[in-house]
């Protein structure tokens, strides 16, 4: 009878001890929100809006000690719309990210996946649209750079090292999964950035071949930006926090060759644009700040000028972003922004603010919001 209880009991201490090293856990992020837009195809328009900052997921992360400083991991993310409760990303069950991996505290975390590239993973952090502080109506025209992650990396395989006094650097590159076509529809990406007090900066670079092609099974598929054949962005940033502020500048830039239309999920166009010019350039040139009036009370403001030259013209964009937002708690906060951008007159261009569901019928679009966030 003793031996059967100290049987127990060990078989709990043991138990007890690799549940330690193990967790998963749940987590997630809702935003809804009512969007007023003062031009749709030429009407004005009341919403209700999901992700109108930060796109609705739930996800499961988990790790596993595996000892000597090395680790398992994985992250399970799933994207919805909470106005209607569909999948986001095309229908994915996982569709922000689903990876899985190993990480080591002297080497750094190789990851298998559906990933972030790298100009998400570093640049993005130093605009407002890749933050909590203005998210998806605060992208660049198009998303052309994809700092607000309009499409992911599939097949992809990431490093990320280890924090060296505040020098981090990465890499991803996503297979084509084609016989006999290893570039056809393929990524790679690779950053750095670096943390010294206040101060962050960053850079990066981005390429894929033939992105959105008929080779649905490689690196970008279904929500892919450009349809081209060459897609080249890099940018590089900093930042720099003082007491309750923090002001940055930014500048990204893609190229494209061999550019056909732009996919259904993009900003700017209807689903399915095509070009004449098989050719596309742009410039973004971002001034960003943010200021906490209390622990509770933010400000965040933005303006970005894109130059571009596309379908045989050369529209120049200026958007200007402002939002407030106040925490209810560490979960909840509600919060109230503006958008408003302007194509130069002439261009043949119109205005199309990322996320608000409908282009304008002239060069200028206005976008308030007013929302609330809860994370779990």
């Amino acid at each position: 009878m003793k031996k059967t209880l100290m049987v127990a009991a060990l078989t709990g201490v043991f138990a007890t001890a690799a549940h330690a090293q193990s967790s998963v856990t749940l987590y997630g992020l809702i935003d809804a929100g009512i969007t007023y837009t003062n031009n749709q195809h030429g009407h004005s328009s009341w919403q209700e809006t999901s992700g109108s900052i930060n796109g609705s997921r739930w996800g499961l992360r988990g790790a596993e000690d595996l000892g000597g400083g090395l680790k398992a991991i994985f992250t399970l993310e799933n994207g919805f719309n909470i106005a209607n409760g569909k999948l986001g990303q095309g229908g994915r069950e996982f569709g922000r990210q689903a990876f899985v991996g190993l990480t080591s505290d002297q080497f750094g975390a190789v990851t298998l996946g559906r990933q972030y590239d790298s100009v998400v993973d570093y640049v993005g952090p130093l605009s407002l649209t890749g933050t909590q502080y203005g998210g998806t109506q605060f992208a660049h025209p198009f998303d052309n750079d994809n700092l607000n992650n309009s499409f992911r990396v599939n097949n992809a395989i990431k490093y990320q090292s280890v924090n060296y006094g505040g020098f981090k650097f990465g890499a991803t590159y996503g297979f084509s999964n084609a016989a006999g076509a290893f570039a056809n529809n393929r990524e790679y990406s690779a950053g750095a950035s670096y943390n010294w007090g206040g101060l962050n900066v960053a850079a990066a670079y981005l390429q894929l071949n033939n992105g959105g092609s008929t080779n649905t099974g490689g690196a970008v598929s279904d929500d892919f930006t450009f349809a081209a054949t060459r897609q080249q962005t890099w940018g590089a940033g900093a930042n720099y926090s003082f007491g309750p502020a923090t002001a940055g500048i930014l500048y990204t830039q893609t190229n494209l060759t061999g550019l056909t239309g732009i996919g259904a999920t993009a900003s700017g166009f209807s689903a399915g644009e095509t070009f004449a010019s098989n050719s596309a350039h742009f410039q973004n040139f971002e001034v960003n700040g943010r200021y906490s009036l209390t622990p509770a009370l933010s400000l965040a403001g933005s303006y970005t000028y894109t130059r571009a030259s596309l379908n045989g013209v050369r529209p120049n964009y200026n958007q200007f972003n402002l939002q407030t937002d106040y925490a209810l708690s560490k979960r909840t906060d509600v919060y109230l922004q503006g958008v408003y951008q302007r194509v130069n007159e002439g261009s043949g261009m119109v205005a199309n603010i990322n996320g608000v569901g409908g282009a304008s019928a002239t060069n200028s679009q206005v976008a308030v919001t007013a929302g609330l966030r809860h994370r779990f």
